[in-house]
């Protein structure tokens, strides 16, 4: 069975409890990460592994990073501020009513 992601490529998104936000750069139609990672997260907030996952350029206030999350956990950023992680530039053009275009090359 094939999910639908509910996000694409682009749009900029942010954690339903966590204070971080980021844009999207890839998407997984299901988990894939290690077993190690999965277990890592407190099992009161495991998200389960049938639903897609997302690769994103994150932020929080104090610093820029990659996250790997389940669309459980995200919801839509509507305040159309742009990401500043260092590599949404490569990545992607300019931002556009709240989401970024992949510059030519970069297709996932």
């Amino acid at each position: 069975m094939r999910r639908e992601a509910k996000f694409r490529i682009g749009q900029i998104v942010r954690h339903r409890f966590y204070a971080f936000r980021g844009v999207i750069y890839d998407v997984d139609p299901t988990f894939n990460n290690t077993e190690e990672w999965w277990q890592s997260i407190p099992e009161e907030v495991r998200p389960i592994k049938d639903q897609p996952y997302y690769h994103l350029l994150a932020e929080n206030t104090d610093t820029e990073y990659v996250a790997y999350v389940s669309e459980q956990n995200l919801i839509l950023d509507e305040t159309g501020e742009p990401v500043r992680h260092p590599q949404v530039e490569e990545i992607f053009g300019p931002l556009k009513n709240g989401t970024y275009a992949l510059r030519p090359g970069n297709a996932h």
